[in-house]
Formats: C-alpha cells, structure tokens, sequence
C-alpha cells in the first residue's frame, strides 16, 4: 500500500513539474525578445569595447593589444580629456540642484488643486519629451545668440548681455538653462510623490502654529526625500552624459575654443572623427567608473537624508 501511494505521490510530483516548467517556457518565450535584444545588442558591445580600451584600434584593421596605454596617455598626457571632465563636472554641479529645485518648486505650485491641473502637467512635461533633440538645441541657440530673442528681453529693463553662445565665458549657462528647461520628468516625479504626503500632517502643523517655511523644511522634505533621491540619481547620470546641446551649440567640435567639449563629445570625436575607437572605448569605462562611484557617493551618504515611513533608513 505505501509502495503504490509512493508511486502516486511521485507521479503527482511530475506533473507539477510539467506544469510548472510549461508555464515557466511561456513566460521566457514572451521574454525572448527582450533577451535576444539584451544579450546581442548591449552585453555583446559592453564586453566588446571593454576588450577594445585595451587596444589601438581604427575601425579598419584589426585591433592591436597595448594594454593599459589608452588609460596612462588619458590621464598623463591629453590636456583635452582633462579639460572635458572638468567641464562635464562643473555642468553636473550646476544643472542637477538647479533642475531640481525648478522641478520641486513647480510641482509644490501645481499641488495646490489647480484647476486644469493634467493641462498644466502636460504643458511642463513636454519640453522633457523635446529638450534632447537636436531641432530643439538649434533654437535655443538661435534664441541666446546675441540678437537672440533672450537678448532682446533683457534689453528691455536696460541690460546689456553678452552672446550666450558665442563667448567661451557664457556658453555654458546656456546650455544649462536648456538642461533646466527640461524640468518636467522630475516635476511629475515631484508632483506623485507630494500627492503621497497625507493633508492631515499639515493640519496638524497649522494647529501647532508652525510656519509654512517650517513645514516645508520639516514636513515636506523629509517625507520627500526618497523621491529627492530618486530623481537626485537619474538626473545625475544623465546629466554626466550630456551629448546633445554641446554638439549643436558648439558647432560639432567643442566651440569655442573647447567651451562645450563635454566628456560624452570627446569621445564620441575619438572615435567617430579621429577613428581611435580604442581610446573612446577607454573613454567610456572610465565614464561608467566615475558615474558609479558618484551613484555610491549619494546612496551611502542617503542614510543621513533619507527617511522612509517606517522611521528607518535604506538600510533597515
């Protein structure tokens, strides 16, 4: 008798199984897409130009083996590579916190119940949607030339603007302020996460007697801060890769004289105008280290800032 439940159990047991590996198939089948496209079109050139920053390679003959010589001529001897990771930085410092506060003190605006509130929304998010283009980059250096249209504002309260574009001295602030533009990603972002904040807080607080700056900074912060992070992070690695406005604004080679060569152009010239692929590779991964080591920064500095609704940090 308990030979043949045995046999019974085992048989029950396999059919499970089946099932299980049946239902398993059908969801790798509808991932397969996905996975072909993951594996072929980003594991592939991952390992590929990881292999390639060890080499000199053209794109017309066969890569040559040089070891760590792209990473010691970058770091010792190409005042350009240094130049651009400056400029990159300092754009970094000065978009991100700006964007940021635009975006929070937009969405803290839009909470109030406007009306015509998913208008509104709309109207904010769609220049994140155009902002990386480049018909959107060639405008905006049209509007800060100097008989640009920003020019032609300020000349009306009596000031006199330099050509945004044109003096190596300004042209960063241009291509900031279209970094800043593109606010709306991050203020809906904002906008769900104050919309999570229960009204009964600030009730509360008003009751106490404490002012709008007060609950602000400790009401509205704090119960915001994961989100701060949240859009702190993305905001950052994109930022370390901006390509698009310094190509345009600067006439496709950093100009002038090197003023928008961020870090992202440099490489995209090494490897696409100079054909030093090996270079640009090694480029590449020295921008993938930098960007992590800045995600680390902030996430191990998050336990200081973060605070989450249990009343613990991240990390429990």
């Amino acid at each position: 008798m308990n030979s043949v439940t045995g046999v019974a159990t085992q048989a029950s047991v396999k059919r499970k199984q089946r099932r299980s590996l049946k239902r398993n198939m059908t969801g790798y089948l509808f991932l397969l897409p996905w996975l072909i496209g993951f594996f072929c079109m980003a594991i592939g050139p991952i390992l590929a130009s990881l292999y390639l920053s060890f080499t000199n390679y053209n794109m017309l003959k066969s890569p040559d083996w040089i070891g760590l010589h792209n990473f010691t001529e970058m770091f010792a001897g190409d005042a350009t590579f240094t130049h651009s990771l400056k400029l990159t930085f300092q754009y970094v410092f000065l978009s991100v916190p700006l964007r940021l506060v635009f975006a929070l003190a937009v969405a803290m605006i839009l909470n109030k119940g406007l009306r015509l509130l998913g208008l509104y929304r709309t109207v904010y998010y769609i220049p994140s949607l155009l902002g990386g283009s480049v018909a959107i980059a060639v405008v905006w250096k049209k509007i800060f030339s100097g008989d640009g249209l920003f020019n032609r504002f300020l000349e009306i309260f009596h000031i006199d603007a330099p050509d945004w574009v044109a003096n190596p001295s300004y042209i960063i602030y241009s291509i900031v302020a279209l970094s800043v533009w593109q606010f709306g990603s991050s203020m809906v972002i904002f906008l769900a996460g104050l919309k999570q904040i229960p009204g009964e807080i600030y009730e509360a607080a008003a009751v106490d007697g404490v002012s709008r700056t007060r609950q602000f900074m400790r009401i509205t912060l704090p119960l915001l801060s994961p989100v701060i992070l949240f859009n702190l992070v993305m905001n950052m690695i994109g930022s370390f890769q901006v390509f698009t406005s310094g190509y345009i604004i600067g006439d496709g080679h950093g100009g002038p004289i090197d003023s928008t060569m961020f870090y992202s152009l440099y490489l995209y010239l090494k490897g696409f105008s100079y054909f030093n692929m090996g270079y640009a590779s090694a480029m590449a991964w020295v921008m993938l280290v930098i960007i992590g080591i800045f995600t680390a920064i902030v996430f191990a500095s998050s336990k200081y800032w973060v605070y989450y609704g249990d009343g613990k940090d991240e990390r429990g």
